[in-house]
């Protein structure tokens, strides 16, 4: 009939007429409430009923009456446009969803008003928490508009050190990959960075303080001709190889600061008509998945942590963390590939 309403689907009055109990029992068991005090018999024809009527919670009521809705924010500068984004979100998404809640994901491209305005309205729906997420690890500028609610950073950190942080362990990371290097007999071991120490970059100062503590530990003193500074491009690690391979005394390893730089590696090793690893070892960094396992060989290389700290970001914001610029630190893991096995005599 003209002018009539359609209908909204099934109410909460018509769970409660089907599973046979009144409308109360059906909110309180929906929200998880009333502990034991209904049996797993009444549980089970509640939802049994919403099953059979498709039922739905209304969302915006919940929001109005408990000042909070069923949603984490997630705004990130370039982070969905990275080759990491999908293992970030989904460790964020996955942790949300163990809650039920959803994770309301918004890449501003770096652009400052957008963020402004995306987080507005994330703050309007009254989300539980906010992450703040990098595509990079570095240190940067938490919005003020974050004040108020739960955040964290995730893969960086705050640089006035108010929220807490979740970010890779880089130190620990550099030594793990120089440490295997060391294992497999090499004690020429090349490092190549990807920025300068100069440049306080997280990820190129904690590798290259890694890389040092293991030499350290192993007794040996680091050779400045085996240590370059790059851009971490691909470029940057076929020059850098193609320059010390040719020297008087080339390394037997090669620790690059990322993967790109380790594809530069493979190529210029191949130029030179040399084999990996028969004639160098190489160790990468970041196991990107597009990369990394399709080089031949295989490169061995540390994997950046990227589900384990979406996770931990959300479950932070879960336990209602206070706002203590706390910084967790979250192991980058070893993947072994076919790049790495003891030295031999350079031709």
């Amino acid at each position: 009939m003209a002018g009539s309403r359609p209908k909204s689907g099934p109410t909460m009055h018509d769970v409660a007429a089907a599973a046979g109990v009144s409308q109360a029992t059906v909110s309180l068991v929906l929200n998880s409430a009333g502990g034991s005090r209904f049996s797993a018999e009444t549980r089970k024809r509640v939802q049994d009923a919403v099953d059979t009527l498709g039922y739905r919670t209304n969302a915006h009521a919940k929001t109005l009456r408990e000042g909070v809705s069923g949603m984490i924010g997630f705004v990130g500068d370039s982070v969905a446009t990275s080759p990491f984004a999908g293992a970030i979100i989904e460790g964020a998404q996955q942790r949300a969803w163990e809650d039920g809640l959803l994770l309301l994901t918004v890449n501003t491209g770096g652009d400052k008003e957008l963020e402004a305005a995306s987080l507005d309205t994330m703050l309007s729906y009254k989300v539980a928490g906010v992450v703040y997420g990098a595509m990079y690890h570095r240190r940067l500028d938490v919005p003020e508009a974050l004040t108020g609610v739960p955040s964290v950073v995730l893969n960086s950190q705050d640089r006035d050190g108010r929220v807490p942080s979740v970010a890779p362990d880089e130190v620990r990371g550099g030594y793990t990959a120089t440490r295997r290097l060391l294992d497999a007999g090499h004690s020429r071991i090349a490092f190549f960075n990807i920025q300068s120490l100069e440049s306080g970059l997280p990820a190129a100062v904690g590798r290259h303080e890694g890389y040092l503590t293991a030499l350290g530990e192993a007794g040996l003193e680091p050779d400045p001709a085996l240590i370059r500074f790059g851009r971490g491009g691909e470029e940057d690690g076929y020059d850098y190889t193609m320059e010390l391979l040719t020297a008087n005394k080339p390394p037997t390893a090669i620790f690059c600061g990322n993967d790109r730089g380790a594809w530069g590696a493979y190529q210029a090793v191949s130029d030179l008509r040399l084999s990996i690893p028969r004639d160098v070892s190489i160790v990468g960094f970041d196991n990107q998945a597009i990369l990394a396992p399709n080089l031949r060989p295989g490169l061995t290389t540390l994997e950046l942590p990227f589900v384990a700290m979406g996770r931990r970001a959300v479950e932070l914001i879960l336990q209602d963390t206070e706002p203590d610029g706390r910084v967790e630190l979250m192991e980058c893991p070893l993947i072994e590939r076919n790049s790495v096995t003891r030295p031999t005599e350079m031709p």
